[in-house]
């Protein structure tokens, strides 16, 4: 398993579940990995779990709205590994429920700094390295609530829509340096994260399992085989675009019933 041999891999968010699976996975496929994360024991459980299986795999704190974190962490990953080709931008922040009228400034301004800002900042430094190394691949990991409105989550829908339109004008901006800008827009993945607001893991997936056109939730692994494939080279000639991991989330405007019928 070689799809990545050779490339070296700066992930946001690399602490968390879905950051998790995409670093373990990128290892397994031949990258030098850095995990970083806002949380540096979350990350370092990431990094020690690959080191131990014979990947190369460092830690880093990181504030991606922070642009002297994010520059900090693009020098240290370029001098632990000599490079940087792969960067995939998954930090994202947790907003509460409200509207407008009722949510905290505070609230909006932090979704829209780690969410739209931190891929941006990291883009900022991430891009001069990928260059030098001769092009690679970005990844940013969108949302399905980017596609479509969900009432009471302003902050999270308007910050992924924005990182959908991002991603293509950074695809047009650097692909003359050889690096393609591509997104991912996940459906309800099951995490401890996203389950928290419907009371755990079995709840969460008996919820919104159904609103999805293949009657269950995804999982972290599905999320991170689809930043595999745009970052690999099988992508070699897709840019610009973004990939809903979703089953069939957006498509789909109905409930699955017990029967398998829909409502």
């Amino acid at each position: 398993m070689s799809r990545l041999a050779s490339q070296v891999a700066l992930i946001t968010g690399g602490g968390g579940e879905i950051g998790g699976a995409i670093a373990r996975l990128f290892a397994r496929e031949g990258a030098a990995v850095a995990a970083a994360d806002i949380d540096l024991d979350k990350a370092r459980a990431v990094a020690d779990g690959i080191s131990t299986k014979g990947g190369k795999a460092v830690a880093l704190q990181l504030d991606v709205s922070d642009a002297t974190s994010a520059l900090a962490a693009v020098r240290t990953c370029a001098a632990a590994f000599g490079k940087v080709t792969i960067l995939v931008n998954v930090a994202a922040a947790v907003t509460p429920d409200g509207t407008a009228e009722t949510l905290p400034l505070e609230e909006w301004n932090r979704a829209l700094a780690v969410n739209l800002s931190g891929p941006f900042i990291m883009c900022k430094y991430a891009v001069p390295e990928i260059r030098k190394a001769g092009g690679g691949a970005i990844v940013n990991i969108a949302s399905q609530l980017g596609h479509l409105g969900v009432p009471g989550r302003a902050p999270y829908c308007t910050s992924k829509a924005a990182l959908l339109h991002l991603t293509r004008v950074l695809a047009m901006d650097h692909a003359r340096d050889n690096i393609r800008v591509n997104s991912i827009s996940p459906g309800f993945i099951l995490t401890e994260r996203s389950s928290k607001r419907v009371g755990g893991k079995a709840k969460a997936a008996k919820a919104n399992g159904r609103r999805h056109l293949l009657n269950r939730p995804g999982t972290v692994e599905e999320v991170a085989a689809a930043a595999l494939y745009l970052a690999s080279g099988d992508a070699s000639f897709v840019t610009a675009t973004d990939l809903l991991v979703d089953g069939g989330y957006v498509a789909f405007k109905g409930y699955v019933t017990p029967d398998g019928g829909f409502e």
